[in-house]
């Protein structure tokens, strides 16, 4: 598959994509609150049971991993991407190294891993076979951020990175992420995401980047956690496609919203309204990570008994998602 077939496939009939690329120290914070040591042990078998779920299959078209994941075995021996590969979905890789200050005293952040990269894609590629990348930029919203600087530094960084992936025959995932962290209203996180969305598209046209071969994986726009103006659902749809309408060009595939901290029914519900509106130029799908684990990683408990439930979690929500990805869910299908 060429890098086009590569995108369109992971968003192709309403699929989406499994974040199950938490760092070591995430998944031990995610293992907290339920008890489990964060050992590499139950690491694979916590998302070895994720990727053998029955509900993986039609509905996951791409699985993000960490390193250590792309590289382990399941407790049988079946290298965990065949097990993905088996499902139907494409094995993809995290490959940015995390967050430093944009610059001394600063709170706004540039995400590092340029340095190296081109010997680590080519090496996925040939010794792992990954299809694609993803990398993580952070935007926050406070008093007198984000900065044009920020926007900047951040948007450069994922069109470098962006073009080093293309070249290595992986589709890459860009991720400007606004925080949802603060008490900041809807219109300001819709500046942030328009200003950051038009930065990283200018950014990707200097670098010569092909858009019909990347992933866009944005905010919604939503108010900050914090902030005591609500909004609804539809709200947040109509801003999220007016955001993207006015700034993603059409030739990008798809749109895989991360979940950002909302919950498992809010990023649901939020898809699907989104997906009401018809003649959209690109598909809009998910990229979620807590919001398809949280409910399986509850019923797991790190207890072989409890394998199957966990399972059947993970199997309805990425079911779920399908659906909003189709513009077919309602809450009415969550009743089991």
């Amino acid at each position: 598959m060429n890098l086009n077939e590569i995108a369109e496939y992971i968003v192709s009939d309403g699929k989406g994509i499994l974040a199950a690329d938490e760092s070591n120290p995430t998944c031990g914070k995610r293992f907290d609150t339920i008890n489990v040591e964060n050992t590499e042990d139950n690491r694979r078998d916590y998302r070895e049971m994720l990727f053998r779920s029955k509900g993986m299959k039609d509905n996951i078209g791409g699985v993000i991993l960490f390193d250590e994941t792309l590289r382990q075995n399941a407790i049988d021996g079946t290298p965990l991407r065949k097990i993905i590969e088996d499902q139907g979905a494409l094995p993809g890789i995290k490959v940015d190294k995390g967050l430093t200050p944009l610059k001394e005293g600063s709170d706004e952040v540039v995400t590092q891993g340029l340095d190296g990269l081109h010997e680590r894609c080519a090496d996925y590629d040939a010794l792992f076979n990954a299809k694609f990348t993803k990398w993580r930029a952070v935007i926050k919203i406070g008093d007198g951020i984000p900065t044009d600087e920020c926007i900047e530094a951040n948007a450069k960084a994922l069109a470098d990175y962006a073009w080093v992936a293309q070249t290595n025959n992986m589709v890459p995932i860009v991720e400007p992420e606004v925080l949802m962290d603060g008490d900041h209203t809807i219109t300001e996180c819709f500046d942030a995401c328009a200003r950051s969305f038009s930065a990283l598209f200018n950014a990707l046209q200097k670098r010569e980047v092909d858009n019909s071969g990347l992933l866009l994986k944005p905010s919604m726009i939503t108010p900050g956690s914090l902030c005591s103006q609500k909004a609804t659902i539809q709200e947040v749809a109509d801003l999220t496609i007016k955001c993207l309408k006015e700034n993603v060009p059409s030739e990008v595939p798809g749109i895989t919203f991360l979940s950002g901290g909302q919950s498992e029914l809010e990023a649901t519900a939020h898809l699907n309204a989104m997906n009401k509106e018809k003649d959209l130029p690109w598909k809009l799908s998910f990229s979620y990570g807590r919001a398809l684990q949280q409910s399986a990683l509850r019923a797991w408990g790190g207890l072989q008994e409890n394998l199957f439930i966990a399972q059947d979690e993970l199997s309805h929500r990425a079911n779920m998602n399908k659906l909003a990805a189709l513009g077919e869910w309602s809450e009415e299908l969550e009743e089991r």
